[in-house]
């Protein structure tokens, strides 16, 4: 029995498909079925009902998938603490990253640790829309909280923003400049809807409070927002760092300069309930010790944020 094909039957068992699990892999279904078939035989168990084009857990296969899930786990643990991080680092991550405005400082660090560590590969997928991380063999996520949608994730915070509100000139010189908070709901705003169905009708701000906001278009891209904001369309409730350039050159002037920023928050995600690969687990570290953001550990359950 190979620990390999034990972690490709948790794959079958979390995609529900054979050829699921082969595509995601990148296998030939010939050699998943065949890769299965092998460890029933070795386990003298039957794991899976197998129907014309569906297959279920047996009571003996979900229990091997319980009982396996720990055992892998403490199998990657085990290597981690004998390794000693000396180890050459060999397979593949799957990582889903929120398109955030940093998205190329957080890009680079993992080139960085590609470069480290030349026979592992990675794939990088970029969507605002939240994907299932276990279904998809997703090892790893770099989300904002309102875009959490599984339960039981583990989350660390890996990069902070200020969100502040913004305008350009134009927009100014049309609707006049808004000089308390309140001033804002007679204004038109650039609405973020999250993939959720939350939409930023009411914006955060700090010391948990909040501001109603209206507008007549909203979108689920903060590039799109931004933009928006930049050709007068309204008022875009933005990352700082991402308007800094154009502040400076006069083309959006920030808002309310007496209001303390609200600050956004990018968490490193992954699914509790599945074990993360000692590769997994070396790029976690990796990128938590190149963040200057403090890494307390938090589990988000029911799309709630408990630290």
């Amino acid at each position: 029995m190979k620990t390999e094909d034990i972690a490709l039957f948790h794959r079958i068992v979390e995609t529900g498909s054979i050829l699921e699990a082969a595509n995601l892999l990148n296998l030939p279904k010939s050699t998943v079925s065949r890769r299965l078939q092998s460890l029933e035989e070795s386990l003298n168990l039957k794991l899976f009902h197998r129907q014309s084009r569906a297959i279920t857990l047996t009571s003996a296969g979900s229990h091997f998938y319980e009982k396996t899930l720990v055992m892998l786990a403490d199998l990657e643990q085990t290597l981690s603490h004998i390794t000693d991080n000396k180890a050459e680092l060999t397979g593949h991550l799957r990582i889903l990253m929120f398109p955030i405005p940093q998205i190329m400082d957080v890009v680079n660090k993992i080139f960085a640790f590609m470069d480290q560590n030349p026979k592992f590969s990675i794939e990088i997928i970029t969507s605002t829309e939240p994907l299932d991380m276990v279904r998809n063999n997703i090892d790893i996520a770099f989300m904002v909280n309102e875009t959490f949608t599984e339960l039981d994730m583990v989350a660390k915070p890996i990069i902070s923003e200020e969100m502040c509100f913004f305008a350009s000139p134009e927009y100014l010189d049309k609707a006049g400049m808004p000089v308390t908070i309140t001033d804002i709901e007679q204004h038109n705003s650039i609405l973020f809807r999250f993939p959720n169905g939350k939409t930023f009708s009411q914006v955060p701000l700090a010391n948990d409070a909040m501001q109603a906001v209206k507008g007549n278009l909203c979108t689920n891209s903060i590039q799109l927002a931004y933009e928006a904001t930049r050709l007068g369309r309204g008022i875009g409730y933005l990352p700082q760092g991402l308007c800094i350039e154009d502040i400076q050159q006069g083309k959006l002037v920030r808002l309310f300069d007496d209001l303390p920023p609200y600050i956004g928050v990018v968490f490193l995600v992954y699914p509790s309930r599945r074990f993360l690969s000692l590769a997994g687990q070396r790029l976690l570290d990796y990128m938590l010790t190149e963040s200057s953001t403090q890494t307390t550990e938090t589990v988000v359950i029911n799309n709630k944020t408990w630290i």
